[in-house]
């Protein structure tokens, strides 16, 4: 069984002084692309090349916002949208419409992130016959799966996977069916998740988000009202009293 990598953001020890200085992160923009298998949710997921920012890692369909992306677009979203269609072509073969995309959550790492991107998460649905090309260079492999058989996976060390990552593959795990999946997630505002990494008593990295008692004072001590994600070595831990 392999160890649950939680160095991705770095040395976090002083982001509490750097986060209001931090340069901009890259605008980037991933996808969930669903579909309905055998009557459940599944999502299309690419494992990254280990030489490459997340290498190892299995992720969304996704990359940075080029300048072409802003070609027609009204503003960073419309651009967000375009940049995960066409980084869905390039990393997995298949064109898909972004005209029903859900936009659910925008995610920003911690100053300490090695490659800092800024990244607009979307959901949307597909048929369930695409066939997926991978160019074996950037991606080496892919598999539509089971969000909760992904947390299974990753909980048993059979695969990496970043917090946002997780926490996406968590959010889908609690509905029954694609439809569900978006109605669900297009419900309520985008989430903006502008992480915090802490040290716990214990040694363990903490990632934290609004919400949780401990996130302005940047202490893993209050619990009050949690929204942070536990990265222990032998598995990852949700806690969100905080929120939904």
């Amino acid at each position: 069984m392999s160890k649950h990598r939680n160095d991705i953001y770095g040395d976090a020890s002083k982001d509490h002084e750097k986060e209001a200085d931090a340069p901009p992160a890259i605008p980037a923009a991933t996808v969930l692309l669903l579909r309905e298998h055998e009557k459940r949710p599944e999502v299309l997921m690419l494992h990254k090349n280990s030489k490459i920012a997340f290498g190892g890692m299995w992720v969304f369909p996704g990359g940075r916002i080029d300048p072409e992306d802003y070609s027609g677009a009204d503003d960073d979203n419309a651009a967000a949208r375009n940049a995960a269609v066409r980084e869905t072509h390039e990393e997995a073969g298949i064109r898909i419409p972004h005209h029903d995309f859900v936009y659910f959550a925008h995610w920003t790492p911690p100053p300490s992130t090695p490659k800092r991107f800024s990244t607009w998460f979307f959901a949307t649905s597909t048929e369930d016959d695409h066939d997926i090309v991978i160019d074996d260079g950037e991606i080496k492999d892919h598999q539509w799966i089971n969000p909760a058989r992904a947390l299974e996976q990753h909980a048993a060390g059979e695969v990496d996977l970043a917090p946002p990552t997780w926490i996406s593959l968590y959010h889908l795990s609690r509905y029954s069916g694609v439809p569900e999946v978006l109605e669900g997630l297009g419900r309520q505002p985008p989430r903006h998740y502008q992480t915090r990494i802490v040290t716990g008593q214990d040694g363990t990295r903490i990632a934290m988000w609004e919400g949780d008692s401990g996130y302005d004072t940047w202490d893993a001590s209050l619990e009050d009202q949690t929204h942070r994600l536990v990265m222990r070595p032998g598995g990852f831990e949700f806690l969100h009293s905080a929120v939904d």
